[in-house]
């Protein structure tokens, strides 16, 4: 019996990663892999399976020794991690397999991967396990067209410990309508979105319950309202599930702006237990989401359509957390107080900024690529990399981009928790969708929260809690799971910012020395010495708990001692 090790790769910390509120209540990771828990399902049945969550638990050398074939499936956050187990297959002697989205637009820079199966596998894999059997396995499998979903099998949960993980996913449809110039969806999945049936998420369901799993279920569509005539035909079908069950998971998925204009699609989600919703708002500038082709997202008779959209989900009772992209096309350096008023006007908690990155394969890449404008950088661990000249300057971008994010999660918390009172103020209390709990059990969330808080925050946080118990007490556990969320985006922006600070420390020194250099040539040696031991001093600042795989940190200090070698090298050469 063949053995096949599924892995997935290690995410870097990032605005969902949550991994700082994951520490209070006790899980390892988010979610859990999707992709391979489904392509597992996919299996003949004589391999014997083992998965391997690298955000969960350490890929060990025993597993290796284990394993006949390695299969990995990554998104291009991963990448730095992908190309390590990778490695670590490699020195093994355990062939590698590769799939997902970033092998699909990207495996021509990927090394030592002996099979990619890239695009949607439902009709490839099969083809690739026969060849593999008969020892004529390609280098390269193509899915040849975007296969039908209703042929999709139930996930392999059973190959996960389901305690590790705060939320499990679950997919309803793939592809979306909308073809913003940014996004790579369509490019990966097609404008026709494609569902499975009401039977089929049922029987998904009806899995996840038996399997003991009550809690948070992410229905992992990039836009759960891409074809509305199904997801009516769904809906139903889940309230009704759910009400026989007693609403035993708390729903939330992703969807464009225009949801807002179906009321009564919004209902049927409300009915079925959604109580959140993502939603790619981007900017408030109209003039950039024109350039950007996201129509979704401007009304000609409401010009203040996305304001008003985020007001009307929340008051039918479902949160809205949004995605903003700063440095489109169009974008001038009001754009950066505009998102912040925006973000904090509406009431959304849950707002992740972002620079914007050329995506390879997207309209937008190739446009981009016409006019000249792209630059060879590594994109998928750095929140402050360009990848593409913006229009603005790009030092006033960056500047503008954390000032937004030091704004929106200050390490008082103050905005943060203003936001959040202001979405309470407007969610509607749906009864059903909110789980109640003991007066106890609040006190000990309550003060469980502020023992991990830091000194700046504790008096705010306790003034927001003091706020919704006298205003809006049924509240009060939704406003402890957002205090948690705060806690962490103030920490991912802290580190963030951190490791952007010391980078830019090192540009300072490397230009500062080799001005030096035009100076006292006696004094180079010393002022080599001082300039690495500053930035010694300046390293050891650096918590650990901020450092991860792919920072990029140890990289920059390398490229700053070459540089200082090479510079010290034509020195001493135009001296001989």
């Amino acid at each position: 019996m063949p053995n096949a090790l599924l892995i997935y790769p290690e995410h870097p910390p990032t605005y969902w990663g949550m991994t700082t509120t994951l520490e209070i209540i006790g899980k390892k990771a988010m979610f859990p892999p999707l992709g391979l828990l489904t392509i597992a399902a996919m299996f003949p049945p004589d391999y014997d399976l083992r998965l391997v969550d690298l955000n969960v638990t350490a890929l060990r050398d025993e597993d290796l020794v284990w394993a006949d074939i390695a299969f990995t499936s990554t998104m291009i956050v991963q990448r730095v991690s992908l190309q390590l187990v990778i490695n670590r297959c490699n020195r093994a002697g355990v062939p590698v397999v590769a799939g997902g989205p970033h092998p699909t637009t990207f495996h021509g820079e990927i090394e030592g991967v002996d099979h990619f199966i890239l695009d949607e596998v439902e009709e490839t894999f099969p083809q690739f396990f026969q060849d593999l059997a008969q020892g004529t396995a390609k280098a390269m499998y193509r899915e040849p067209r975007k296969p039908d979903i209703t042929r999709t099998p139930l996930p392999r949960f059973d190959l996960i410990d389901m305690k590790d993980y705060h939320t499990l996913g679950l997919q309803f449809s793939r592809g979306c309508p909308f073809d913003c110039e940014f996004c790579d969806i369509t490019k990966l999945y097609g404008r026709v979105a494609r569902t499975k049936t009401p039977a089929q998420m049922v029987e998904e369901f009806e899995l996840l319950y038996k399997l003991g799993w009550r809690g948070q279920v992410f229905l992992v569509d990039d836009n759960f309202i891409g074809n509305k005539r199904d997801a009516m035909k769904l809906l139903p079908v889940l309230a009704e599930w759910q009400r026989d069950h007693g609403y035993p998971f708390s729903l939330s998925t992703e969807a464009s702006a225009n949801l807002a204009r179906m009321d009564t699609l919004m209902d049927a989600m409300v009915e079925a237990g959604f109580n959140t919703v993502f939603i790619g708002i981007e900017t408030p500038n109209p003039k950039a989401l024109i350039k950007t082709k996201k129509p979704q997202n401007i009304s000609k008779r409401d010009e203040n359509f996305l304001f008003n959209a985020v007001r009307r989900i929340q008051q039918k009772g479902m949160q809205v957390q949004g995605g903003f992209i700063l440095g489109l096309d169009s974008d001038e350096e009001d754009v950066f107080d505009a998102q912040i008023n925006f973000i904090q006007e509406t009431g959304i908690p849950v707002a992740a900024i972002y620079l914007l990155t050329a995506l390879k394969g997207t309209d937008m890449y190739h446009r981009l690529k016409a006019e000249n404008r792209l630059l060879e950088v590594s994109i998928g661990t750095s929140t402050m990399t360009l990848n593409f000249i913006p229009e603005m300057d790009p030092d006033t971008l960056i500047e503008g981009y954390l000032r937004v994010i030091t704004t929106l999660y200050d390490p008082t918390l103050e905005n943060y928790f203003q936001r959040c009172l202001t979405l309470i103020e407007h969610l509607k209390l749906v009864p059903y969708l909110s789980k109640s709990k003991t007066k106890t059990a609040v006190y000990m969330d309550i003060m469980g929260l502020r023992r991990v808080l830091s000194e700046e925050q504790v008096p705010t946080y306790l003034r927001f809690i003091a706020e919704v118990s006298k205003h809006h007490p049924r509240m009060l556990p939704k406003a402890i799971d957002l205090a948690a969320q705060g806690y962490h985006f103030e920490k991912f922006t802290r580190q963030q910012v951190a490791i952007h600070d010391f980078k830019q420390a090192l540009k300072v020194e490397l230009s500062q020395f080799e001005e030096a250099l035009s100076q006292d040539q006696r004094k180079i040696p010393d002022r080599k010495h001082e300039m690495f031991a500053r930035i010694e001093a300046h390293y050891e600042l650096l918590p650990d708990e901020f450092r991860y795989t792919g920072d990029g940190i140890d990289d920059a200090i390398e490229v700053c001692r070459k540089a200082v070698d090479e510079s010290l090298e034509r020195v001493n050469q135009a001296v001989n």
